[in-house]
């Protein structure tokens, strides 16, 4: 039986011929890395290989390290297998990999979103054989408004809580989610604030990508200045002394789990938009029928339903193999879908 292109083993996903992995999570001598989130781009590998705009992004989060930059379409050749990186929508300079070998073409997702949001280099279809997808959102449940009427509704709860004379609090991961929302944020409203660790991301992210204009919060940033304007935080601020000097104030969260009745709740959030930055169930159709592949390979998420549904309904051949990423329920208690 021949050896597949791509096999999961206990370190990653790994190309034999090339001797070379993608997004390993434990440490190995060559990865290339599909985007900047912590899950897929892990200390300790001796040389990294990733698009060329993620380049900055690895070195701020993983200081000093072997790193050669790829530009999107590149074709590069390793012991006669051929790769290249393509837009994956996900974040800023997420891709896919192409991997080829005698005419045999599989692609790994990496994660990825088909709308356009405007700021991430847009999701490009790369025909293959073989697809390997994330299915983080991998249930019909998940049907994503289109971001232009969730920013409306993001902007007229800030301009109404000015309008109260309270601060907006907006959760967002520093890296993609955060930025995504510094780009679409109403600024004729007020002012927008910054905790520092989105401030640092963002600062990083300039070198390449036009946005907004940013103040970050520090000590002596006063309650009375900040007052009616919106503050972008990571999840984590939540709950913490940092965010307790800006009372009164209002918070939301912006992710696909606010889908679910449940996460608002239990993050004690005042507010959910549903905004996220993985595919949704149509998203992650179109995707597979637009490479034209064969087999599906299903990862991190919704994985057996997803691979039974392409199976019995669509008629792939699919399966399903278990990674160490941790996709965007990291944040959100996994119970929550038990209780809609």
């Amino acid at each position: 039986m021949k050896q597949p292109l791509l096999v999961f083993n206990e370190k990653g996903i790994y190309c034999e011929k090339a001797d070379v992995y993608i997004d390993a999570w434990r440490p190995v001598d060559k990865c290339i890395v599909t985007h900047g989130h912590a899950d897929h781009s892990r200390w300790g590998h001796k040389h990294y290989i990733t698009q060329t705009n993620n380049v900055p992004i690895i070195k701020h989060r993983l200081g000093e390290i072997s790193v050669t930059g790829k530009v999107w379409n590149e074709t590069f050749t390793i012991n006669g297998v051929k790769f290249s990186l393509h837009p994956a929508g996900h974040i800023i300079a997420s891709s896919q990999v192409r991997v080829e070998y005698k005419g045999e073409v599989w692609v790994f997702t990496g994660d990825f979103k088909t709308e356009d949001d405007g700021l991430a280099e847009i999701y490009e279809p790369v025909k293959c054989h073989t697809f390997i997808t994330e299915c983080t959102f991998g249930l019909p449940a998940f049907k994503w408004e289109p971001q232009a009427e969730v920013f409306k509704d993001i902007n007229n709860w800030w301009a109404t809580n000015k309008s109260e004379g309270r601060t907006s609090i907006l959760f967002g991961y520093s890296l993609g989610k955060a930025q995504r929302l510094l780009k679409h944020l109403d600024t004729s409203i007020g002012k927008i604030y910054t905790h520092g660790a989105v401030e640092n991301m963002t600062e990083v992210v300039r070198e390449n990508y036009k946005l907004p204009e940013t103040t970050l919060i520090t000590r002596d940033t006063s309650k009375e200045e900040i007052k009616g304007n919106i503050i972008v935080a990571p999840p984590s601020a939540h709950g913490s002394t940092w965010i307790r000097r800006f009372v009164p104030f209002v918070t939301a969260s912006a992710s696909g789990w606010m889908t679910f009745r449940g996460a608002r709740r239990r993050r004690a959030i005042d507010r959910g938009f549903v905004l996220s930055d993985h595919a949704d169930w149509e998203g992650l159709l179109s995707a597979i029928k637009a490479t034209g592949c064969e087999k599906v390979i299903a990862t991190h998420g919704y994985t057996d339903i997803f691979a039974r549904y392409l199976r019995e309904e669509l008629g792939y051949d699919a399966r399903t193999e278990k990674t160490q990423y941790e996709e965007e329920s990291a944040e959100i208690d996994k119970k929550i879908e038990n209780e809609d």
